[in-house]
């Protein structure tokens, strides 16, 4: 892996972690285009080190909600109730991905990370989306137009029936191409809470996820990411953190606008364009079939929750 490979795909893991999009579809794609998957020996250490430059992401949530992550610290130690109870949202949100996230591992690597099922959960999840978008118009709208706006709730007043609905919804999303943005916003939604809360839960909800994320991979796959070097590694997740931010910020104006249908539009849009260069030649994803057989025995990639 060069550094330039590292500083697309720190871009790419950084603008879509946060969106409802799909950061590991995305870092699957890329790294397809890229032909970094193309040595069926070496695909591992790639997959390995896309999950690695997930701490961007969670660097760059921290510096942009600190003031929430303090609050939840002074929660732990009894001096904010509002922040303990929102760590203690996001402890329980979290469980369903920890448990299901290990004892799916191995049958997900082996099933889903490949182009084609991410295609699939791309086409599928621009549904849902469009879906939500109708949803979100009728019900914020009928809100928006009467009293009754006071039956939203902010993410500091969810109980944890409401958390723990979110963090079973956050599970789907270890289907590669689902997005875990998509899957914890529009959870948050359906709970109650408006886009631009929905978001901020699901950001800070990353934290524990993504972060499980990378120390089970280190853990899991230490020998492949030495094998990378320090430099790229380093490389991918400054680029990660900066493009993270910059995507939060935006998305979080972007949805108290206009929602998440273009989002869909997007993902349907993308699911066509790369199943049809796939079709017609014109790229091909994954290493040879006889090599993929050969070392399917090796795969490691992780399964957590894809971003």
């Amino acid at each position: 892996m060069t550094i330039l490979d590292a500083i697309i795909l720190g871009l790419v893991e950084g603008i879509t972690e946060y969106l409802p999009v799909s950061s590991t579809g995305h870092l699957i794609i890329t790294s397809s285009l890229l032909g970094l998957d193309r040595d069926a020996n070496t695909k591992s250490a790639v997959d390995a080190f896309n999950i690695i430059i997930q701490g961007g992401a969670i660097l760059a949530v921290i510096g942009l909600y600190r003031v929430r992550v303090w609050s939840m610290i002074q929660g732990i130690l009894g001096k904010n109730t509002g922040g303990r109870r929102l760590f203690t949202n996001l402890v329980i949100a979290f469980l369903p991905a920890a448990v299901f996230g290990v004892l799916l591992d191995d049958l997900i690597e082996s099933m889903l990370f490949r182009p084609w099922p991410v295609i699939a959960a791309l086409a599928l999840g621009g549904l849902v989306l469009l879906g939500m978008k109708r949803w979100q118009d009728r019900v914020f709208a009928s809100a928006d137009g009467d009293d009754s706006a006071d039956r939203f709730i902010d993410i500091e007043h969810l109980t944890w029936k409401q958390a723990l609905l979110v963090g079973f919804l956050q599970c789907v999303a270890m289907w590669p191409g689902t997005s875990r943005s998509m899957m914890t916003i529009v959870g948050g939604m359906l709970v109650g809470l408006r886009p631009k809360q929905a978001a901020e839960f699901s950001f800070l909800l990353g934290l524990p996820t993504l972060g499980g994320a990378c120390v089970y991979k280190a853990l899991k796959s230490g020998d492949e990411i030495a094998a990378l070097g320090a430099a790229p590694i380093v490389v991918g997740i400054a680029v990660a953190t900066v493009s993270a931010a910059l995507a939060v910020k935006w998305l979080v104006g972007y949805l108290a606008k206009h929602g998440l249908a273009a989002f869909g539009w997007y993902r349907i849009a993308l699911a066509v364009v790369l199943a049809g260069l796939w079709l017609g030649g014109v790229v091909q994803f994954g290493p040879d079939q006889s090599e993929a057989e050969d070392s399917s025995s090796d795969s490691t990639v992780s399964t957590s929750v894809a971003g």
